[in-house]
């Protein structure tokens, strides 16, 4: 439901924080409260047969500040949709029966709890066939569509240290010790983990007692996938005695159904995973890298034996890193996705190495920023259903075959209509370090003139390894509607380019990737409306690591705003939710053995050259980069006397601090503002936002 007069009684509220005038009717830009109605689409499943199409629509209750997701079917031949799972907030994984003729999924609808239901499609009857304590996980079908598998976690009772005293009957007394035995004990997201482990579940499609397969101290996560006969499930774990100090290293496993035996199938340094067993049950594709501890590797596609015998790397002369394996229905080939300069598409691999790009223009997972992504299924008949979109639009549901997808779903057109958004369009650029081509892309404000001057933003991704494109940015919007010209792009250490690119900061990050970002500046101010005395730059996770290091070297920019950054990265490293990952793959030792490496790449080691005005903006759940990295950087401009400001949101994990749109409408509301107070042209009103 759109939420129409709230979306506008809200702008109105926050706008009035950032002593804006009343509106005097309907917007005609993107406002902070139409965060409120926006729309998307998610997790597009196709029926095995092509027929039909179930996905998740995507949508904010203005009443809960928090998404609401529901289930809709549609038709590929005629694009008619209708509601087939809604009611609550809690819907969402559906995964259709071989035959098509049924379809499971998650719902909290009853009891308020995650529980797996199917829903038969020719009566319209669901019913629920699990009662668990916690959410079910990577939902398969078995192929003569009698069970269901899916992952569940199972508790452990920890380590105890002494015998806790009785208490008395009605005393009130202090929360019992929490003892932490584990190099991973808390996760963003999910915060502090509870001992216990993730196992393979089975229950009959139909209802019945969950079974669980297999057992142990071991993870088993990610896709499950059936052998043909029904008989055994297909997985990626790590089983090594000291797994758990191994981050990258994982193997392909299958599980006997009736036995619960497991065999190991895959024995190599680096991370199998996504396994897939083939429609006619010989073989098993998956995918994966040999591990050499850098930074970044292409993610390869590979096709092995049922037993695991004859392994074949498909996709070693391709420079670029594929994921989402799915087989074609003939056996002959695989779908897989990948992203290139940014754009995510979808191609088909057959089993000699052959690649075709049969889909492009998929988006999904982000709507504050422009990341690169997206969701694809593919039919046995090769009919693809995708998640796609521009930077005009959040994703949409689009379905096609032979190189081209047709949107099916305009699930904003009624939000935008009668409003101008602002514009992106590629911005060539030359490295000023060594003259690399570097993809950037401009947005411009509604309504721009290009006779007159504006102010500039510099917004940066995080990742490192992570791209951005030519998408949807909640936040871009809004800065543009401000009156601000707004530059993003893929420094060297991006993904999408090729593993030399990416490579590029292997132990060198930050590094010549400034360059590129000033290079990226430079190009901008070449235009005749930018205003270089006006210049601004902001990013997140690694874009709030390269926001406090630009601060450090130039005084450029009029000011910065510094999200959930890493300030101080020996510090990070030991506080940060993988420890294990970050020592060993982004440094070449622990930060006691070298310490000099670790603080020359810290911006905390250029405080004090900083002058700009710096807010710095952390979820106060975050243990990605920890509040304490945000709080030190915060403490050392207020020790020099640098303008700063500290800004927490409340609940918020690394991820998920856009989240709540009452909580990213009021971040870029104070960003927007901290730029403001420092632009020497002075707009005159700030009633855009």
């Amino acid at each position: 439901m759109r939420v129409g007069i709230f979306a506008l009684a809200i702008t109105m509220t926050l706008a009035g924080s950032a002593n804006a005038e009343p509106l005097a009717g309907p917007t005609r830009v993107f406002e902070p409260g139409d965060l409120f109605s926006l729309e998307w689409a998610a997790d597009p499943q196709m029926r095995p047969d092509g027929g039909a199409v179930a996905y998740v629509r995507a949508s904010y209750d203005v009443m809960t500040d928090a998404p609401r997701r529901s289930i809709w079917l549609v038709n590929p031949a005629t694009g008619q949709q209708s509601p087939l799972i809604a009611g609550v907030a809690g819907n969402g994984s559906p995964r259709w029966s071989p035959d098509g003729r049924r379809l499971a999924y998650v719902s909290t609808s009853e009891e308020g709890r995650p529980q797996l239901f199917v829903r038969w499609m020719d009566s319209g009857a669901s019913a629920r066939v699990t009662s668990l304590p916690d959410a079910p996980g990577s939902i398969a079908w078995s192929p003569d569509g009698r069970y269901l598998a899916f992952t569940l976690f199972e508790p452990d009772e920890g380590l105890a240290l002494g015998k806790p005293l009785s208490k008395p009957e009605g005393a009130k007394w202090a929360e019992p010790l929490t003892i932490i035995d584990q190099m991973t004990y808390r996760a963003d997201g999910a915060g502090y983990l509870k001992p216990g482990y993730n196992h393979i579940w089975v229950v009959a499609a139909d209802g019945g007692a969950p079974r669980q397969l297999t057992f142990g101290a071991f993870d088993e996560g990610g896709q499950l996938s059936w052998g043909a006969d029904s008989r055994s499930i297909v997985f990626s774990s790590s089983r090594d005695k000291d797994w758990k100090r191994e981050p990258q290293e994982s193997d392909i496993f299958s599980v006997d159904v009736a036995s619960g035996t497991v065999s190991q199938l895959t024995h190599r340094k680096g991370p199998d995973i996504e396994a897939v067993v083939s429609p006619d049950g010989k073989s098993i594709a998956y995918t994966g890298f040999d591990d050499h501890f850098r930074g970044y590797e292409n993610q390869r596609l590979y096709v092995m034996n049922r037993d695991g015998s004859n392994v074949r790397m498909l996709t070693g002369s391709f420079d670029r890193s594929v994921q989402g394996p799915q087989w074609a229905g003939d056996s002959r080939s695989v779908y897989v996705a990948y992203v290139d300069h940014g754009v995510t598409k979808v191609a088909r691999v057959d089993l000699g190495g052959k690649i075709d790009t049969v889909a492009s223009g998929l988006a999904g997972g982000h709507l504050d920023r422009p990341y690169s992504g997206g969701e694809f299924s593919v039919a046995r008949n090769g009919l693809i259903a995708a998640t796609v979109g521009d930077a005009q639009s959040p994703q949409e549901l689009a379905i096609g075959g032979k190189g081209e997808l047709r949107r099916v779903t305009r699930l904003n057109d009624d939000l935008f209509l009668g409003k101008t958004l602002a514009r992106v369009e590629a911005l060539p650029v030359s490295s000023s370090f060594d003259k690399r081509a570097i993809d950037a892309w401009i947005v411009t404000p509604p309504n721009f003139d290009p006779n007159k001057k504006y102010p500039l933003i510099l917004e940066i991704h995080g990742g490192p390894f992570a791209s951005y494109g030519p998408l949807w940015s909640d936040d871009d919007q809004l800065y543009a509607a401000a009156g601000y010209v707004v530059v993003y792009c893929n420094p060297r250490g991006s993904t999408s380019y090729g593993d030399e690119f990416a490579n590029q900061i292997d132990r060198a990050y930050p590094g010549h990737d400034y360059d590129d970002l000033m290079s990226v500046v430079d190009t901008a101010i070449a235009k005749d409306f930018v205003d270089a005395n006006n210049l601004f730059v902001t990013g997140g996770s690694g874009g709030g690591v390269l926001s406090s290091w630009i601060i450090g070297n130039t005084d450029r920019f009029k000011a910065a705003a510094v999200q959930k950054p890493v300030i101080n990265w020996s510090s990070f490293v030991l506080t940060s939710d993988n420890p294990g990952f970050f020592y060993r793959y982004w440094f070449s030792s622990p930060p006691w053995e070298d310490p000099e490496a670790y603080w020359k790449r810290s911006p905390l080691s250029l405080v004090g050259k900083v002058k700009t005005p710096a807010l710095v903006i952390v979820g106060d759940e975050d243990y990605r980069t920890p509040v304490s990295e945000s709080e030190q950087y915060y403490e050392a401009l207020q020790i020099r006397g640098v303008p700063t400001a500290l800004v927490k949101v409340p609940g918020a994990s690394h991820d998920s601090i856009a989240a709540r749109p009452s909580q990213s409408a009021a971040k870029t509301l104070a960003i927007l503002a901290w730029f403001d107070k420092y632009r020497t042209d002075k707009p005159a009103s700030a009633s855009s936002h």
